[in-house]
């Protein structure tokens, strides 16, 4: 199949790039700064000669959008509000436009679009919408928003002939160097992965291979419209969360962090605390439903798994080594 993946240069979109490249099929990324010829430049925000790509593919699946790991100023949330939705709306603009439209597109959203709650999980059915809740940062109801506004930029495409799914995506962890997984283990191998600000915030989070095989499943269910979670079935506290990660890499301690030291952790990471802070207990209702299967479906097991790629990474990295890298 000829797979278009706008926004396919970080860490979700490499990962995929990655997996349905070596299954075979034709993939071209969209991007602003192109370095080979599977790659075509566009500017994410208008129609140009990167639109002939989409018409005549099978898949698009749309990942563009300004990183979340950044200060939450008022002009790092206004840029990721544009580029998610400008984004979202010119890549439905081009499908609108192909004489021969994929026939599926799946765009890229988040978990974040749900509460911030201890209480119980957030499926699609029954999950609450963020945004309202007491006691939180206002700006937290802004990155909902961004979500839900990201959301209906794909909702209101006039893509009759294209069926629609947005990936409410939880954290993708993969071994690969930049990622989400590579930041929580260099903290963990510093002793500094312990409980954050008492670490009772759920955190919900995939495996990399569970992503890709999510995207397969969904590619091929036709039944299958409109929100997805993308999420592990067992979202687990921030302090058993870091504990398992500590324990798959051999550190038996973590130094417990409070809510200003994390203020000042994020600062320092350029980032910010509502990574660290929000509770996103998120579960897959509409996949398990459905009958997909996790491979990794427990933290502590995904957990030593990435690890051993880690490891073996480093070693296939050492002159002479003899091992071959693994993805």
């Amino acid at each position: 199949m000829k797979i278009v993946i706008p926004g396919g240069t970080g860490q979700v979109g490499t990962v995929l790039n990655r997996a349905l490249t070596a299954a075979g099929h034709d993939v071209v990324v969209l991007t602003r700064r192109p370095t080979h010829d599977r790659q075509v430049r566009w500017d994410g925000e208008t129609l140009g000669h990167w639109a002939t790509v989409i018409d005549g593919s099978d898949i698009v699946i749309n990942l563009a959008g300004r990183s979340v790991s950044c200060r939450y100023t008022a002009p790092n949330l206004q840029a990721m509000m544009d580029s998610r939705v400008h984004s979202t709306q010119v890549v439905g603009e081009a499908i609108a436009r192909a004489a021969r439209p994929p026939r599926v597109w799946l765009q890229m959203s988040t978990a974040t679009v749900y509460a911030h709650r201890f209480d119980a999980p957030n499926d699609e059915a029954t999950g609450v919408i963020g945004g309202g809740e007491p006691g939180v940062p206002d700006y937290w109801a802004y990155s909902v928003e961004i979500a839900r506004a990201w959301e209906r930029a794909q909702e209101e495409a006039d893509t009759p002939h294209t069926r629609k799914v947005a990936l409410r995506s939880a954290m993708v962890m993969s071994p690969d160097r930049g990622g989400v997984f590579d930041v929580l283990l260099g903290l963990a191998r510093l002793g500094l992965g312990g409980p954050v600000a008492g670490g009772g915030q759920y955190v919900s989070w995939i495996h990399d291979r569970d992503f890709v095989r999510a995207v397969d499943f969904l590619v091929d269910r036709d039944d299958l419209t409109g929100p997805v979670n993308l999420a592990a079935p067992e979202p687990l506290p921030q302090r058993a969360f870091m504990r398992a990660l500590r324990s798959a890499w051999g550190v038996p301690v973590g130094l417990p962090a409070t809510r200003w030291m994390a203020e000042l952790g994020a600062f320092a990471l350029r980032s910010d605390t509502e990574l660290l802070l929000k509770s996103r207990r998120v579960v897959p209702g509409r996949l398990l439903d459905a009958g997909f299967a996790f491979e990794h479906s427990r933290w502590p097991e995904a957990a030593d798994d990435l690890v051993q790629r880690v490891r073996l990474r480093r070693v296939a990295r050492r002159p002479g080594s003899g091992v071959p890298a693994l993805s």
